[in-house]
């Protein structure tokens, strides 16, 4: 069974633009969408017989409740048909995703939360994570970096058919990723697939390659944005010209 789209929400503008972006990945998947509000607390803040998600009575109530309606409102203006459900969990906003996202099919942030901690980003277990930056428009290929592994492959791939694009890979070597890409060009008969190749890998070819893409495909390793040496992937998720997709799955 799919798990559903997970988002975090806490009601920025920016929270709001990739709660709509989730909704139609979604929809797109035929799954649900899961609206998840991170509430951090202290048990020394709590009263007896006060709930402990809401120390502050109903006025911290009606300001999560807003929070949560207003997402409810975007994502149900973009995509209607979508089953949506919504919760309010305790802990620091990263670690609750971390944890929702191990019954999900994908988890959305928005990259202004990405770009302040990328080392955390990356979600435990083989749920891709989606950061919503820049343009959210499907226009121009699907962008996989050089060194992905195959499961970042694949999952480029697949969003290249979906979405009814080209695939293009950058490489920094003509055989970088040859064995993934081979078999992946078979089934996957109607991407279109270009090569461009790279002088060295760097965050900069990346970001500039995001400026006429509509999707990043990077690979996550060792549970952080390590896709290439150095800060590569930091380097994309603060700066991209559009959404990145981080993908667990190891090396090539």
């Amino acid at each position: 069974m799919k798990g559903p789209v997970v988002v975090g929400v806490d009601g920025s503008p920016s929270s709001l633009v990739a709660v709509e972006a989730a909704a139609l990945e979604a929809e797109r998947r035929g799954t649900g969408l899961r609206l998840a509000h991170a509430l951090a607390w202290s048990p020394a803040r709590v009263r007896p017989g006060v709930p402990p998600w809401d120390p502050d009575g109903a006025a911290l109530r009606d300001s999560v409740n807003g929070r949560l309606g207003e997402a409810e409102r975007r994502a149900r203006k973009v995509a209607p048909r979508v089953a949506i459900t919504s919760d309010v969990l305790i802990g620091d906003p990263l670690e609750v995703l971390q944890s929702e996202a191990r019954t999900a099919s994908l988890t959305v942030v928005d990259g202004r939360r990405a770009a302040g901690r990328p080392g955390r980003l990356t979600p435990r277990g083989r749920c891709p994570l989606l950061v919503v930056r820049g343009r959210t428009e499907r226009h121009g290929p699907v962008v996989l970096a050089d060194g992905a592994s195959a499961a970042a492959a694949e999952f480029a791939f697949a969003e290249a058919a979906e979405r009814g694009a080209d695939l293009l890979v950058l490489r920094t070597r003509a055989d970088a990723a040859r064995r993934p890409l081979t078999s992946l060009r078979k089934r996957y008969p109607g991407v279109g697939v270009q090569d461009r190749r790279t002088r060295r890998r760097s965050g900069r070819a990346l970001v500039r390659a995001s400026a006429g893409a509509q999707l990043v495909v990077i690979a996550a390793r060792h549970g952080a944005l390590e896709m290439v040496p150095g800060s590569a992937g930091r380097t994309l998720v603060g700066r991209a010209h559009c959404p990145v997709a981080v993908v667990p799955g190891g090396k090539a």
